[in-house]
């Protein structure tokens, strides 16, 4: 295994330190904790998210004006726990409330959970919200029913933006309640992601095989096979997504997102494929973004990500400007 670390064990501290010294201009570490915090809390809405490390720029990348006010880092594809997930709600809370952004893995939701219950005896009123975007499996390692992954950055601009504008702590989890069954993610994996403590690959491929539907974790997908070309992929992907929906959308917002160990020039190679495709269904792309968001360490693949564009001001919400180190 070949890591530029130090010692394993200290990964996520010394992580956090270079975060925040990189960028104090945005975001601060509260003290004594996992929780990183953007520097300008205005009165609004509290967002707060996170989850286990290992998925950088999620969460921390996302924390900053227009988006995340807070998120809290777990140790390697582990959930943070319940006090930490507290701290962040209480820096996060500007009088008005706490909306949790979170994804659909078992620990998460439980130690979520806790922390809300925790936050509502501090007489802080919390709302959670689960993301579950991943359409490859119904149940796998870490989760009962869907999976949440890249689609919850989606979630972190189009609410984060509502929450700029004012809108309320049940406005916001019934904007999410609405949001959330647009949006779809299926991902594909040539290569598996080593996480240091452990020092090889969470699972194996040989080079000319590759699993579609693997999970962030490394969880398994629903099919190995030989490995297809770019347009093969995106052939396989786009039509998994859209066989999910109720009805063909009509418009939709397109996200390719790299797991960590997918040069740029390739995502940008299979984003053209999957924007060629959706014109030949006739379905316009409204909103683009290509890039590593939502990653799984040093995994080589990537994700698709579709969000059903119902109502315009999603789209206006995707393209408003944020101050944040990763969008």
């Amino acid at each position: 295994m070949k890591k530029i670390i130090n010692k394993p064990g200290e990964i996520i501290s010394e992580m956090q330190q270079g975060l925040v010294k990189s960028y104090p201009y945005l975001i601060h570490q509260v003290a004594d904790s996992r929780v990183i915090a953007k520097n300008k809390q205005q009165p609004q809405v509290g967002l707060v998210s996170g989850g286990g490390s290992g998925h950088e720029p999620a969460h921390a990348g996302f924390v900053g004006d227009g988006m995340l006010s807070a998120a809290v880092l777990g140790d390697v594809f582990t959930s943070p726990t319940p006090d930490q997930i507290q701290t962040a709600i209480a820096d996060a809370d500007q009088g008005q409330g706490v909306l949790l952004i979170v994804k659909n893995y078992t620990g998460d939701i439980l130690n979520f959970e806790m922390a809300k219950d925790l936050a509502e005896m501090e007489d802080i009123q919390v709302e959670m919200l689960v993301v579950d975007d991943d359409v490859a499996v119904e149940n796998s390692t870490y989760t009962a029913g869907k999976r949440g992954v890249a689609g919850t950055v989606l979630v972190h601009k189009i609410i984060g933006d509502a929450a700029r504008n004012g809108a309320s702590l049940a406005e916001l989890k019934a904007l999410g309640e609405q949001l959330l069954p647009a949006i779809k993610t299926i991902g594909v994996a040539l290569r598996g992601a080593t996480v240091p403590e452990v020092g090889k690959p969470g699972f194996e491929l040989a080079e000319d095989e590759m699993e579609f539907g693997v999970g962030i974790h490394g969880e398994p997908g629903y099919r190995r096979e030989k490995l297809l070309t770019s347009r093969g992929i995106a052939e396989e992907l786009v039509t998994k997504l859209l066989s999910n929906y109720d009805r063909k959308p009509e418009q939709v917002a397109v996200l390719v997102n790299g797991m960590g160990a997918t040069p740029l020039m390739e995502q940008f190679v299979f984003m053209n494929d999957v924007q060629n495709l959706l014109a030949e269904k006739k379905v316009a792309v409204s909103f683009a973004k290509v890039g590593n968001y939502m990653t799984s360490l040093d995994m080589v693949g990537i994700s698709l990500t579709l969000v059903d564009l119902q109502e315009e001001s999603w789209l206006f919400a995707l393209q408003s400007p944020v101050e944040v180190i990763s969008w």
